[in-house]
């Protein structure tokens, strides 16, 4: 299992209905990430938009991600978010993710 933890940056005057949407993710969604090996997927916001995530993985964070670009239903959740990040347009927020070097744990 590997721990990730990654930023996003959602535009700041959307941040209310970015955190609305995420009060009802949609159910097939949520059952193509626990196939796709997501476990623990938990999202943070500051009020000026930044998300901070995390994440437990089966295999890599990488593979992860891949996984979920097999499943039809990331396609069209992906497309449905796109306008509230900022970043490079035409990227999906699945593959802008800014992961975060690891560096202490206590269990």
């Amino acid at each position: 299992m590997q721990r990730v933890g990654f930023m996003l940056k959602v535009k700041p005057e959307h941040v209310a209905e970015y955190k609305r949407h995420h009060e009802n993710v949609w159910p097939e969604m949520q059952a193509a990430l626990s196939r796709a090996g997501w476990h623990n997927y938990s999202l943070f916001i500051r009020p000026d938009g930044l998300v901070f995530g995390y994440v437990e993985v089966v295999e890599t964070f990488e593979q992860a991600i891949a996984n979920m670009g097999r499943e039809p239903i990331n396609e069209k959740w992906q497309e449905f978010m796109a306008p509230f990040f900022e970043g490079v347009p035409g990227t999906h927020a699945d593959q802008m993710m800014e992961t975060l070097e690891p560096y202490f744990y206590l269990a």
